[in-house]
């Protein structure tokens, strides 16, 4: 057996057809649902809750941004990936590139709340990145499709 398929068998022992590595490994009914529900919770609140305030320049985000000295233009900029991010994390084949560019963002967060907010509330974009990287471990085999269809066409 080659390590492009997946043995699989059904609920009476018999031998399903293989699945290939692109496909995925097979998990639960279960496990795929709490899956898009975390990525579906998780979009949502980047999209709505972080992203939408930071593009609708709502005066938290302003404050925040304005202390840190990067001004408006910064503001926009992470609000609009926070959005767009947040829609990816809906679609399964963007899910997991976007968990990735989500931990960066939130390793990002993580500093400049070190640094410019005394610490302040630190721990808020390291408790994020526990889901992200539980989304773009099991979702990497559409990152590696994702990878395969954009080089095909390159």
């Amino acid at each position: 057996m080659s390590e492009a398929t997946l043995p699989t068998t059904t609920g009476a022992g018999t031998a399903a057809p293989a699945r290939t590595a692109s496909e995925g490994p097979a998990r639960s009914r279960s496990a795929t649902i709490g899956l898009r529900v975390l990525a579906t919770v998780l979009g949502v609140f980047y999209a709505v809750a972080s992203g939408a305030p930071k593009l609708a320049a709502h005066s938290s985000a302003t404050e925040s941004f304005d202390r840190i000295g990067w001004g408006d233009g910064f503001m926009y900029t992470i609000g609009a990936l926070e959005v767009l991010g947040g829609i990816a994390l809906l679609i399964p084949l963007l899910s997991g590139v976007a968990a990735l560019a989500f931990i960066g963002l939130m390793i990002g967060a993580t500093v400049m709340s070190l640094v410019y907010f005394d610490a302040e509330f630190w721990f808020t974009p390291v408790i994020l990145v526990v889901p992200l990287i539980v989304i773009a471990r099991t979702q990497r085999h559409r990152t590696l499709q994702l990878v395969r269809l954009l080089s095909r066409r390159s």
